[in-house]
């Protein structure tokens, strides 16, 4: 089988992550996998920040945190020492699509390349958040940008879990 397609009939999303926090090397690969996925127009309108530093980690964590609901003792991203967050050029019409693509991409790249990861929502509502908005701004980033998901990512705790039988009558055919 195609290693490209086995990837994808392979992949689940971890809830289990390691502390262990992998190579720079191979982040850098599941990144660059990200940035070669298709966009509207070619315009790459999409950009991938790297979240490692613990500090900034749980900046993310308290804001997902709050926004989710959830109580103080839960971790949104299970664990994961690296959080991609995938962000759109805001006003585009494509923003969530191209995101969406670079988020899968990047999911895919994870698997291929040993490691587990999982979408985790609501960076859309964090980054309409002055607090985030300033964030960008810290790391030069100009202009408007929606969020459109975090990859977490990091070493699998645990097995790694088992695909769900395919739903029936989700394909038709006009020939």
């Amino acid at each position: 089988m195609d290693e490209v397609i086995k990837a994808i009939k392979e992949r689940r999303s971890i809830r289990k992550f390691k502390k262990e926090k992998p190579d720079k090397e191979v982040i850098d690969q599941i990144i660059e996998a990200g940035l070669y996925a298709p966009s509207g127009m070619n315009l790459q309108d999409t950009i991938i920040i790297e979240i490692s530093d613990e500090k900034t980690r749980e900046k993310f964590v308290k804001a997902n945190r709050r926004i989710w609901g959830k109580e103080n003792d839960v971790d949104p991203f299970y664990g994961a020492p690296i959080i991609l967050v995938v962000l759109a050029q805001k006003g585009w019409r494509n923003a969530d699509f191209d995101g969406s693509l670079v988020m899968g991409n990047l999911l895919l790249a994870t698997h291929a390349l040993g490691l587990g990861g999982i979408w985790i929502n609501r960076a859309r509502e964090e980054f309409e958040e002055e607090e985030f908005k300033d964030f960008l701004k810290d790391l030069g980033i100009e202009g408007e940008w929606q969020g459109i998901g975090h990859c977490a990512i990091g070493y699998i705790d645990g097995e790694m879990p088992k695909a769900p039988v395919i739903k029936e009558n989700r394909v038709y055919y006009v020939d």
